[in-house]
């Protein structure tokens, strides 16, 4: 007979084949999600989808479930440095509401840990704000269930890849390298490059957790295919060109696999990363490759700056294979005389040389960009700031057609006039992603743009912009923590 199964986190990448194997087998099967992560668009037939988050599973789920796949969580490492709060909402806050409930229910959790804490020899546990609440969630579970003698079973999942993967801010390595090589842009990496993985077919994960939900219990269920690839052995699979990027923090260097638990229940993986990617590019024509070139608007630059233009100035000297076009004001008399801090930066003034440069440079900026791209097809536009470089940006992706990125740096929108928050609130809506260094800039702006959330309203963005603008915040992260 069918079970009643409640799968957290339904709607996202793991979650939706999680659904869709369940409701085929003939179980009744319910999502829940704030699709923080998760879209609609994975929702599947025979699934009872149900909005919200997991720390009102109590009134959102009042039936008692036979099975409970607690899935739904912040899932990005590296990403989780810039959003604590986010984190520990979702991660602790929300954890702690399935735990409640478990308890009540007294049915079988199966929980996704994280494999980050067997990374660098255990050092990634604490690494991030991701890596730890994960770890800490595992013993959470443990401890509930040995205490109460509960059933429960913890998985392990290692680079899970596949259909229905995303490539933004949350997105997975393998989908963020598809996109870059469909739209014609270099494939970023991560400095060394050498940090290796193990990538997992989304099916063969699922075909594991079938497995953990009938048989298994306990701890140490990993999940992951034991072949191992480094980030730059993957990137040179796709055959084209290639960036480092900087270090940045929570970058893991090894993984530590033991599949010896799940094996045992006659798990084993039965799909290559090979394969996946070689009928990918076989079946899919890459378009001309874009100039090495992006187009940055932001109202003052050197010699007039502050941490945003420092950091801009810092990653285009850890870029120096990327060229960049910098739109500003003259601002100040003499400007055009200051030479570029870096051999990679052009700068084109516009103005008189005046404060009040600002105001015209909507018009003037959007005047002198619309010029550039008749000679270059730029990998993105990028406005430092919601402001009137934001404006002459938004203008130009109306007729271009261009992705567009607008960064926030401890910018008091709230507080901007009637007049200013129109514009702004246009810029907004225009851009393809909008991303602020801290949780309160992004709160900020989506009331200004009056969405619910930033990364989910707008969307995703473009995959080359979104790992320049990590990129770009961690310089800045660091620049900021030096003037403290």
């Amino acid at each position: 007979m069918g079970k009643l199964v409640l799968v957290t986190g339904g709607a996202g990448l793991i979650g939706s084949h999680v659904c869709e194997r369940l409701a085929r087998e003939g179980h009744t099967v319910i999502s829940l999600d704030n699709y923080f992560a998760g879209t609609k668009q994975n929702h599947v037939t025979g699934v009872e989808y149900r909005e919200g988050h997991t720390k009102d599973i109590e009134t959102l789920v009042p039936e008692t479930p036979d099975l409970i796949f607690h899935l739904g969580e912040y899932s990005r490492v590296e990403q989780s440095v810039f959003e604590p709060e986010i984190v520990h909402d979702l991660n602790v806050v929300g954890t702690q509401g399935v735990v409640e409930y478990w308890k009540k229910r007294k049915c079988k959790l199966v929980y996704a840990g994280s494999s980050t804490k067997f990374g660098d020899g255990g050092m990634a546990r604490t690494a991030t704000p991701y890596a730890s609440t994960k770890a800490d969630n595992t013993e959470l579970v443990k401890k509930t269930g040995d205490a109460l003698k509960l059933p429960y079973a913890i998985t392990y999942f290692y680079n899970v890849y596949g259909p229905r993967e995303r490539a933004g801010t949350y997105g997975t390595v393998i989908e963020i390298f598809k996109q870059m090589y469909l739209r014609g842009a270099p494939l970023t990496v991560t400095s060394p490059g050498t940090q290796v993985r193990n990538f997992t077919h989304v099916q063969d994960i699922v075909d594991g957790l079938m497995l953990v939900g009938e048989k298994g219990m306990g701890d140490e269920y990993g999940l992951g295919n034991e072949k191992v690839f480094s980030i730059l052995d993957i990137a040179r699979l796709f055959g084209t060109e290639i960036l480092m990027l900087p270090e940045r923090a929570g970058n893991r260097m090894t993984s530590a696999l033991d599949t010896s638990k799940s094996r045992a229940l006659g798990w084993d993986t039965e799909r290559r990363l090979e394969d996946y990617l070689e009928e990918f590019l076989s079946t899919h024509t890459r378009t001309a490759p874009l100039d090495d070139r992006v187009l940055v608007f932001s109202t003052t630059f050197h010699p007039v700056s502050g941490p945003a233009e420092d950091a801009l100035v810092g990653l285009m000297r850890a870029l120096p294979d990327i060229s960049f076009d910098v739109i500003t004001t003259r601002f100040t008399e003499g400007a055009e005389r200051t030479p570029s801090p870096v051999q990679n930066a052009t700068i084109h003034r516009v103005g008189w040389g005046r404060p009040f440069d600002k105001y015209f440079f909507p018009l003037l900026g959007f005047m002198k960009a619309r010029t550039l791209i008749k000679s270059h097809t730029y990998l993105f536009a990028w406005a430092i700031f919601a402001s009137y470089a934001a404006l002459a940006a938004a203008l130009l992706k109306r007729i271009a057609h261009i992705p567009l990125l607008i960064t926030l740096a401890d910018q008091d929108l709230a507080r901007a006039g009637g007049i200013k928050q129109t514009f702004l609130k246009t810029a907004l809506s225009e851009a393809d992603q909008v991303y602020g260094m801290a949780s309160s800039d992004d709160r900020a702006a989506a009331r200004l743009a009056r969405k619910a959330t930033l990364r989910q309203s707008i969307g995703d963005g473009d995959a080359f912009a979104n790992q320049i603008r990590f990129a770009y915040a961690s310089i800045l992260k660091d620049l900021l923590k030096q003037k403290i």
